[in-house]
């Protein structure tokens, strides 16, 4: 097919799904995959769908996984720790082992 100018007329894109917001997803906001989110955010489940949900700070609560694969295995996932941030054992001031609590922390 060709155009007014006799160029090829480039192939038209398929539209997005209606469902799919033309916008990055805001905090609650539905979501396929964490590039859905806005900067600052990820995508995870929360019970049996996906939302964006923020990205862990210095201190927060994370999930760490021994075996891969079983992130998926949660009803509420959690996010990422943010760059510059690794999920590591807490360390209280008793006895070692005694807490299973990881937290984001500096590398």
């Amino acid at each position: 097919e060709l155009d007014e100018t006799g160029a090829e007329a480039l192939p038209r894109r398929t539209p997005a799904p209606a469902w799919l917001p033309a916008r990055k997803g805001e905090e609650g906001d539905f979501c396929l995959r964490s590039s859905d989110c806005a900067a600052g955010l990820c995508c995870a489940r929360h019970f049996w769908s996906k939302i964006c949900k923020p990205v862990l700070r210095e201190g927060q609560v994370c999930t760490r996984h021994r075996r891969k694969g079983a992130h998926g295995l949660e009803i509420f996932q959690r996010c990422q720790c943010a760059e510059g941030l690794a999920c590591r054992l807490q360390r209280d001031h008793g006895p070692p082992d005694t807490s299973r609590l990881h937290t984001c922390q500096r590398h």
